[in-house]
């Protein structure tokens, strides 16, 4: 998959920067909408693994790292902190770590002495999923802020997978995306293209032809996926050039 953009012609780049969930927030940091409270839940929802193995990194155990990160999802979209938000440092990554660090510095005695489940979200943050993931990181010396970025591209990379293999169960190609789906990030499956082209009775050129479209398309939508977390299109561009040197690590 390139992500350096150039796969995509540039009369596409408007197509998928359009307006966006964050830009949408932004907007509303004056005037509070009800469009600007599901985008920013929508965002939450999306991201609020990346914050927990940031806390966890931090030092925290298990039970205060899901207090304190579902404390802060809550106030946060209480609307109580967007108005830290800065429209010069738009992007959503940037708001929701400096959000986070405000929060732990200024409330973290009272987040701490919390009970559990006292913060009210519209959505449920898996614990036990959560703590089932971070059990996975690396037990490397990396700092808090490169946990979070980590699991931050790792998060962008999902959700556009996720879109893809939903796109492909739409248009009846469910099968061809199992078959393909280790292929699309570039690095050799377990299968090679003339297994794959066995057992769906394809020709190993079409197989080619069918990955080489929807490694394309998967580039289209982590595009899409980061113009979702930025404001203007130039953040767009420098968030994917960050994603693209995190990939490169």
């Amino acid at each position: 998959m390139d992500l350096s953009g150039n796969s995509a012609t540039e009369h596409q780049e408007p197509r998928w920067f359009t307006t966006t969930h964050w830009s949408v927030v932004l907007t509303a940091t004056e005037k509070p909408s009800p469009q600007a409270a599901a985008a920013l839940e929508k965002l939450c929802r999306t991201y609020w693994y990346p914050l927990y193995a940031y806390v966890r990194r931090k030092g925290y155990d298990a039970p205060n790292a899901q207090d304190l990160t579902q404390a802060f999802f809550a106030r946060l979209l209480a609307r109580n902190y967007l108005s830290v938000a800065d429209r010069n440092k738009g992007k959503f990554r940037s708001f929701l770590l400096g959000s986070l660090e405000h929060f732990l510095a200024r409330e973290w005695a009272k987040a701490h002495a919390q009970k559990r489940g006292s913060g009210q979200l519209p959505f449920s943050l898996d614990e036990v999923d959560s703590e089932n993931r971070y059990v996975l990181e690396p037990a490397d010396e990396l700092t808090a802020e490169k946990i979070f970025d980590r699991r931050w591209a790792t998060t962008l990379l999902e959700q556009a997978m996720t879109r893809l293999r939903e796109e492909c169960a739409a248009s009846c190609k469910r099968d061809l995306f199992e078959h393909v789906e280790a292929l699309l990030g570039g690095e050799k499956g377990e299968s090679s293209y003339a297994q794959v082209a066995a057992s769906l009775g394809m020709s190993e050129g079409a197989v080619k032809v069918a990955v080489h479209r929807l490694r394309q398309r998967y580039g289209e939508l982590v595009r899409a996926e980061i113009a979702q977390t930025v404001a203007t299109q130039e953040e767009a561009e420098e968030e994917l050039r960050y994603l693209a040197a995190l990939l490169r690590e």
